[in-house]
């Protein structure tokens, strides 16, 4: 419980003040905890920016199974939400993502949510026809990450993509994959 708060914390930090904001006292700080509290469960950075990552992973682990005929719908919901209420983790995601290239301990963690989340898509995609499910979830995931990424970092921030918008541009990927949406 009380390490899952510092995870939560420690991620509210990494995409308020990026990961050079991220310390231990800041993370006490975030969520409400004395001083000490989050390096008596994690004594250095290394072992907070491992706590965190893996209450990312442990967040990501969601269901991925929509109804049939809804495909396209789900996946501008999915991406609405990254864009809307799960802003805040999304920022995270994208400190982290790069933290990961120099960071080779965080790598492992970074990959197992991400691998995660393309082999379920791929089982999705195999499900509704696709005749390379692997590469069009690549495609696929290629998207959603280019879409929220513009949305909430890039350009596209200015104005970022309602969910009837986001339902088009689904349909119309989902459609040059040949894939039943």
């Amino acid at each position: 419980m009380r390490k899952a708060m510092i995870g939560d914390a420690a991620i509210e930090v990494i995409a308020a003040e990026g990961m050079r904001g991220l310390t231990h006292r800041a993370v006490d700080r975030f969520a409400g905890l004395p001083p000490g509290s989050t390096s008596y469960y994690a004594r250095t950075r290394g072992a907070l920016l491992e706590l965190a990552i893996s209450r990312m992973v442990e967040l990501d682990d969601v269901t991925l199974d929509p109804p049939p005929g809804e495909l396209a719908e789900y996946l501008a919901g999915f991406a609405y939400a990254a864009i809307t209420r799960g802003r805040t983790r999304m920022l995270a995601r994208y400190e982290f993502a790069l933290e990961a290239t120099r960071r080779p301990e965080l790598r492992e963690a970074y990959d197992r949510g991400g691998l995660m989340i393309r082999r379920r898509c791929a089982e999705v995609l195999d499900g509704r026809g696709s005749a390379e499910p692997e590469r069009h979830a690549r495609v696929l995931i290629g998207w959603l990450d280019g879409t929220i990424f513009d949305a909430l970092a890039g350009t596209g921030s200015l104005r970022p993509p309602d969910l009837a918008e986001l339902t088009r541009d689904a349909r119309e990927v989902l459609a040059g994959l040949g894939v039943a949406g």
